[in-house]
């Protein structure tokens, strides 16, 4: 009896998880609510609150599963035989094509608080770290001399680098630029980050 319980509540969080993912892909994380989520998943509002403390547990479990599709294609998108700069242009262009292609889910990975004095789960947290091991990897090739915390404060600055230009630019931010122009300057970017090595 235990077993079926567990299940049907394993069932349920899965459909959860999927009714959150479409409704965020469709209208974004501003306009979410648990109602519409639980009517989507058909189920009773009381049945999301059976699986998840609240909309924030939920909403993290939408997020971790953009994370893994995301690292998926940044994985796919480089090759470990390339030079730092093919590998950064890469990994800078799968990012901005991931984005593009599922901007409101790329936005609330960045959109999404806690309440005031709740923490994100550590587990969570450690989801985010391929972001900068992709690329802390071949630069630490590129600065044999450098710690592994100068690595890694460069490899933030990179990704914040990329991210900012972007995120700007989505937002359509006044010092933004236009989707048009996003991939080649991208390029660009990248290309002066690969090559940057004071």
């Amino acid at each position: 009896m235990a077993a079926k319980r567990q299940t049907k509540k394993e069932d349920l969080k899965a459909r959860l998880i999927v009714a959150g993912t479409e409704l965020i892909r469709e209208q974004g994380l501003k306009n979410l609510r648990a109602r519409d989520i639980a009517e989507r998943a058909g189920s009773a509002l009381g049945g999301l609150y059976t699986v998840f403390d609240d909309l924030d547990g939920l909403i993290l479990h939408v997020n971790s599963g953009t994370l893994k599709r995301l690292e998926t294609a940044l994985n796919a998108a480089i090759s470990p035989s390339t030079n730092i700069e093919e590998t950064f242009l890469s990994l800078s262009l799968a990012y901005l094509r991931f984005a593009l292609a599922e901007r409101n889910l790329w936005s609330a990975l960045f959109e999404h608080r806690m309440p005031e004095g709740v923490s994100v789960p550590e587990w969570h947290l450690a989801e985010h770290a391929f972001l900068i091991g992709l690329i802390a990897t071949p630069l630490s090739r590129q600065m044999p001399d450098a710690s592994c915390d100068e690595v890694a404060i460069r490899a933030r600055t990179f990704f914040a680098a990329i991210h900012g230009v972007l995120s700007l630019s989505l937002e359509g931010r006044f010092i933004g630029i236009t989707t048009e122009a996003l991939e080649h300057e991208i390029t660009v970017l990248a290309g002066i980050l690969a090559r940057s090595r004071s």
